[in-house]
């Protein structure tokens, strides 16, 4: 058969000319419609914000042995060697730092043959050592015979499917809000790990790598690792709170870290002294007063300072005394009172200078002048000293002088005696016009009689609920005074609470006062509870931070935004736990014991709740309950 090979070579070029064009063109449109389309999401993507725009920090600075996050701080540590043993929970004191911190741990399975192998040739060594040094006569040494016994352990175990073993990787990065804090948290965890023989080192020139190791995203780019196997890596698990319970104290709570019981004894701590912050209706007085119903079972004195009469159903359900303070009450209290009795190496000499500057601290209260600085009231030179001797022969007056030998059987001053000295003395004119408000005046029925009220029951509750607001300070003042001198002449295991301390807190010479309490109370076997929702102005105060600084436990409950940035600075709380505090529900809040704290949820029994509830609903409903059985009893017992 005879081919036309022009006639086919003319064709096929045909052909696929034909074709060509046709196919080109078809390739062209899809990669335009392609383009197009990427384009139009270029453009749609430009405009939208995705997940790493809003975590990403505005700037990233890398350092040699440091990062710079925008305004943040931070630095990685990796652990480069353990003890050859290590107690269950060894990291619970870098799991509850007091600080912002990322741990990232990295876990890579060793198939048991390799590892299997390499102990077998080095049980090989550590028996040729020990049998070398038996034939030289060499002393044996422990070390090796430790070592010897631990490969023959393991080896044992893996063999039995028993241990498995890990190549193991511990980083830590932490986050400061500068140079300087960065160095003393990174030698604080230092000093944690090394107490614990667990020795790290700083990433130098590793910073970028540590931080992305201990991003949520589980890549290893630092890679030092640890051998190790199942039982240790087991005891590194970050499944650890703080541990609040104790074999003795009494119930605060539970535990919402961990569901366990937050058991403690205040008692046992440096001091005893506590400090409640909390915004109205969160629950610090019920808090207080349910801790204040658990310690008198535990055999405590508790006294109580209570400027809403919230107290009263308390005190009368565990038989307390409940001491109304007014105008027109009966219960009276003199500022002049000295302690009953006066402990070892304590002269009158001494009680009297006391007294002396802590009446005047009264006075200034009552009738010193406005000073410059805000809230502050004094006297001139002339009129502190005139004062000082007023006071001082006032005593004087009812035989009271610093070479008494004992204050037994004497009678005190009151208010009256001393301006009938400053009547008698030159240029005190107007601080008897001053003082005569409170003598003759319409105050006269608050601080100018003998003291009436006995302090000798389990549970002694003052209440300042029907004082004008400018008594209050003054009569709070004298009261919180007294109870010290009380607590001074018999030591006994007591707890003294002030509700509303922020009214103590608007006088200079009230604060120090309290403050001079607090620092004192451990030596006296006294607790003092401060308790306070107006945050701003008691941190603000210089003795108010002295105040929380001497106080071993503290209750933060729902905190205000406006208070949080105070209360996060005094504290040092971590932005989770700033959350907490702002979204926490009623009853709610973070204990501090000491150097511990944790979550906690305040519970009490249906019981402890119908004595301490302040829930105007709940209380009207246990007040309609009451007079129901009443009305109810009342009728059976007239039938019958």
């Amino acid at each position: 058969m005879a081919i036309d090979i022009q006639q086919f070579q003319k064709n096929q070029p045909k052909k696929a000319q034909d074709e060509g064009p046709k196919k080109l063109t078809q390739e062209q449109l899809a990669s335009a419609d392609q383009k197009k389309t990427l384009e139009e999401e270029r453009i749609y993507r430009r405009g939208t914000i995705a997940v790493r725009d809003l975590i990403a920090p505005v700037s990233f600075q890398i350092n040699p042995d440091f990062l710079r996050l925008g305004g943040k701080f931070v630095r990685t540590l990796f652990i480069v060697t353990y003890p050859r043993y290590v107690n269950i929970g060894w990291g619970s004191p870098i799991i509850n730092y007091n600080g912002t911190i990322d741990i990232g741990m990295f876990f890579y399975p060793i198939p048991a043959e390799a590892i299997l192998k390499q102990l077998k040739d080095k049980v090989g060594i550590l028996e040729a050592q020990i049998i070398s040094d038996n034939e030289k006569g060499a002393p044996r040494d422990p070390i090796q015979e430790t070592a010897l016994r631990d490969v023959e352990q393991l080896r044992d175990d893996l063999t039995q499917g028993i241990e498995h073993f890990f190549h193991f990787a511990f980083y830590i990065t932490i986050y400061a809000d500068d140079k300087e804090e960065l160095d003393r948290r990174s030698n604080e965890i230092e000093s944690i790990f090394g107490s614990k023989l667990i020795y790290t080192k700083r990433g130098f020139y590793q910073s970028e790598q540590g931080f992305n190791s201990t991003l949520p995203i589980g890549n290893d780019e630092l890679m030092i690792t640890f051998n190790m196997s199942t039982s240790p890596i087991a005891s590194s698990f970050p499944f650890i709170s703080s541990d609040l319970t104790s074999d003795t104290g009494i119930l605060y709570g539970i535990n919402r870290h961990n569901n366990s019981l937050i058991l403690f004894d205040r008692f046992s701590l440096q001091n005893a002294n506590a400090v409640v912050f909390a915004t109205s209706g969160a629950g610090k007085s019920y808090t207080v007063k349910l801790e204040i119903l658990r310690s008198l079972m535990m055999g405590s004195d508790v006294i109580v300072i209570d400027p809403e009469m919230e107290y009263r159903t308390l005190s009368d359900a565990v038989g307390g005394t409940y001491v109304n303070v007014s105008l027109a009450s009966e219960s009276k209290i003199n500022p002049f009172d000295l302690p009953r009795a006066i402990g070892e190496g304590t002269s009158v000499e001494d009680i009297l200078r006391s007294a002396v500057i802590t009446i005047k601290g009264l006075l200034r209260i009552m009738i010193g002048q406005p000073m410059g600085s805000k809230g502050a009231r004094g006297f001139t030179p002339a009129e502190d000293s005139t004062l000082d001797r007023a006071i001082l022969e006032a005593y004087a007056k009812k035989d009271i002088t610093p070479d008494l030998p004992s204050l037994k059987g004497v009678e005190y001053p009151i208010m009256q005696d001393l301006q009938e000295i400053l009547e008698g003395m030159d240029g005190a004119g107007d601080l008897v016009d001053r003082l005569r408000k409170y003598t003759e005046g319409t105050f006269s029925g608050l601080l100018n009689s003998p003291t009436t009220v006995q302090m000798n029951n389990q549970l002694v509750i003052f209440s300042v609920r029907d004082l004008e607001d400018e008594l209050r300070p003054m009569a709070i003042y004298t009261i919180v005074n007294y109870i010290w001198n009380v607590v001074r002449s018999v030591r006994k295991k007591r707890l003294l609470t002030i509700d509303e301390a922020w009214w103590l807190m608007q006088h200079e010479d009230s604060a120090k006062f309290i403050f001079a309490l607090v620092k004192r109370a451990r030596k006296y076997y006294l607790g003092v509870t401060t308790i306070t929702q107006d945050v701003n102005d008691f941190l603000q105060s210089a003795y108010g931070q002295a105040i929380v600084t001497n106080s071993s436990l503290q209750m933060l409950m729902k905190q205000s935004p406006a208070g949080i940035d105070v209360v996060a600075k005094t504290f040092n709380l971590t932005q989770s736990e700033r959350y907490l505090l702002l979204e926490a529900s009623v009853g709610e809040g973070i204990f501090f014991a000491g150097s511990k704290h944790a979550a906690v949820k305040v519970v009490a029994s249906y019981t402890e709740d119908q004595l301490i509830t302040t829930n105007p609903e709940q209380l009207l409903e246990i007040e309609r309950a009451r007079k129901e059985f009443e009305d109810s009893f009342g009728g059976k017992q007239e039938n019958k």
